[in-house]
């Protein structure tokens, strides 16, 4: 096998090129067979098998640096590095992680999980390349998607006032290139970015400029140059913010992307190769389904279908139906998303009603301001974006909504710890960044019935609302307690006395298997279902404070800023001596594993829990 031959970093230089495609081959049935047990992201993987190789035969690693945007495309990058035996444990507690991560080799030059940061983080690289003198490649990989965030424009904009090098990789699975336009821009490639026709333009340009009105010829020919190219090279855009543009390439070739690659590294400034490849390639069910194949589950290899199917409605779920059926009740009801339509839920609603459904690519910031300018216009936007993904929205959520009071309402999935993708994707910061924003409001539902209820109580307010609720299967106990919801109102669920549990919205149902271990134990306890985060109950937690020996805070969110913090604010500003223990995940990152797992590492499953109430208890006595 040509796959074991490969050990550690560089070792693809001693393969044969006549063997690069039954290596690439190797490589995506490798990688299907171990997804489809650990599950992790396909498509992006297999569509970069010929690119990653390419790369590697190319840079001297890790002299060099390589940037992966957003890191779901790393995995051929992983496997040429030496971690092959790390696919066993892939996104498992203590195993290797699906993104690039520094800590796991020095080939992994920079951590990644969220999109459109590659260029930026390449820029720095480079900087700190020249200021320190030394003359290593710098290569930033982008995807298509990832240039809808605004973030690698920025980055764009300050790359074009180099004058040394810095490759860009665009990967582009989506855009279509013709073919005539094609061999033309393959043509003028390797005219201008030959030695000589660099050195001919160099020296043409510095004479002319040391002539007497030279500098107005120069200007002359710029503009001529510029002209034709407009009409016969694509990639225009790139040109005129002052990169040079090569390509498109046939990213399956690896052949033409070292020879691209070659070229774009004479040249002494920020150069955009631009290179075409198939998202999921290789395997027919991701070919046809790009989408699903994006973050799987595990698979069977011959259909491509989950290994085991979900038979339960999650979160995601349940906010799908519901958001078609405000949408049919309510037409000034709009959705928007940052191009996670299906991720989101949304897919339905954007099927009936087209019109008032959003998709604003990558880019978060825009998202939440667009939502801002449609509720200043009298609609009412609903804004679905992950946890995570939200926090690079802050400034937006403060200043363009809570400032001016809007009604938009935030749909936040994934909160909480969402597991094998680890420190950039677990949702555990939500309640502590927007309860700092004066003018949001913030619940979380303790079931499926309640989500539901929530968004309906959202949407008839006239004020930022934020519903947040968690990945996986909805929650379908306590239905019997369907209290109407009232602005800042806690729901009691069970009164007795001793210890009060009061929970956040995925811990109610944790709550109630702590009060049952409690109650065995011999112990009295009540459990209040928080439901709004901001504005608090402080009346409701006075009454606990009042009745119990021992108040309990639960939440799935970072300590610092959380409900457990807000509930200490408010027994100290009244005055009661009662005993509060804070459950919550402590103010660390963390990494990726199975949420069980992770829940038990980190100190908020239910044993763990029950073991602290105890403890407290006995120092009562």
């Amino acid at each position: 096998m040509m796959l074991e031959k490969i050990k550690k970093v560089g070792d693809i230089k001693n393969i044969n090129p006549g063997e690069y495609q039954e290596l690439a081959q190797e490589i995506r049935e490798f990688l299907i067979e171990k997804i489809s047990k650990t599950g992790g992201h396909l498509g992006s993987n297999l569509g970069a098998v010929e690119l990653t190789m390419a790369l590697h035969l190319f840079l001297d690693l890790p002299k060099d640096k390589l940037i992966w945007d957003v890191g779901h495309q790393s995995y051929t990058h992983k496997l040429l590095t030496g971690r092959r035996e790390g696919f066993e444990n892939l996104r498992k507690f203590g195993g290797m992680s699906g993104f690039p991560k520094r800590k796991e080799s020095d080939c992994d030059c920079f951590d990644t999980g969220h999109s459109s940061t590659s260029i930026s983080a390449g820029l720095g690289l480079v900087k700190a390349r020249d200021i320190q003198g030394e003359n290593n490649t710098v290569v930033s990989v982008i995807g298509d998607g990832s240039l809808t965030g605004g973030m690698a424009y920025e980055a764009l904009n300050n790359a074009a006032k180099l004058d040394t090098n810095f490759i860009i990789v665009l990967n582009d699975n989506n855009m279509s290139i013709s073919e005539n336009v094609g061999g033309v821009s393959k043509y003028l490639n390797n005219v201008r970015t030959s030695n000589a026709y660099l050195d001919i333009k160099e020296g043409v340009y510095n004479t002319l400029k040391d002539t007497p009105r030279g500098g107005k010829v120069v200007e002359s020919i710029r503009k001529a140059k510029s002209s034709f190219k407009h009409l016969v090279v694509p990639g225009m855009l790139f040109e005129d913010i002052g990169l040079t543009y090569l390509g498109p390439v046939d990213g399956h070739n690896i052949a033409e992307i070292l020879r691209v690659l070659q070229e774009a590294k004479r040249i002494r400034k920020a150069v955009m190769v631009h290179v075409i490849t198939e998202k999921g390639r290789g395997y027919g069910p991701a070919e046809r389904h790009p989408a699903r194949f994006h973050g799987a589950e595990p698979f069977d290899i011959e259909t491509g279908l989950p290994s085991k199917p979900r038979t339960t409605a999650n979160y995601t779920d349940i906010f799908s139906t519901v958001m078609t059926k405000l949408g049919a009740r309510d037409e000034k009801v709009i959705a928007i998303t940052a191009a996670m339509p299906d991720g989101t839920g949304l897919k339905r609603f954007r099927n009936m009603y087209p019109d008032r459904f959003f998709d604003v690519g990558i880019a978060e910031e825009h998202a939440v301001t667009f939502a801002a300018g449609l509720a200043a216009g009298g609609l009412r936007p609903v804004v679905a974006i992950y946890s995570s993904f939200l926090q690079r929205a802050y400034d937006q959520i403060l200043h363009d909504v809570c400032i001016q009071n809007l009604p938009v309402v935030f749909a936040i999935d994934r909160a909480g710890l969402v597991g094998s993708d680890g420190e950039t994707h677990q949702g555990i910061f939500d309640l502590s960044y927007l309860s700092s924003i004066p003018g949001m409001h913030i619940m979380a539902p303790k079931n499926k019935w309640e989500l539901s209820d929530m968004m309906k109580f959202a949407l008839a307010n006239e004020v930022p609302i934020a519903v947040r609720y968690p990945r996986g299967e909805a929650y379908a106990g306590l239905r019997e307690f369907r209290t109407p919801i009232k602005m800042g109102k806690a729901e009691m669920i069970y009164c007795e006395d001793e210890i009060c549990l009061l929970a956040v919205g995925s811990m109610v149902k944790k709550a109630e298997i702590v009060r049952e271990k409690l109650k065995e134990a011999g112990y009295g306890c009540s459990i209040i279902n928080a439901r709004f985060v901001k504005p608090i109950d402080e009346q409701a937690i006075c009454d606990a404070a009042k009745g119990h020996r021992l108040l309990v805070t639960m939440e799935e969110n970072v300590a610092s800023g959380g409900y457990g913090e807000k509930v200490r604010d408010v027994l100290d500003q009244s005055g009661s001596q009662s005993r509060l223990l804070r459950i919550a995940i402590p103010d660390e990152y963390v990494e990726h594993g199975n949420v069980e797992m992770l829940e038990k590492e980190i100190g908020i499953d239910p044993q763990t829990v029950i073991g602290l109430i105890k403890k407290e208890m006995e120092g009562l006595r």
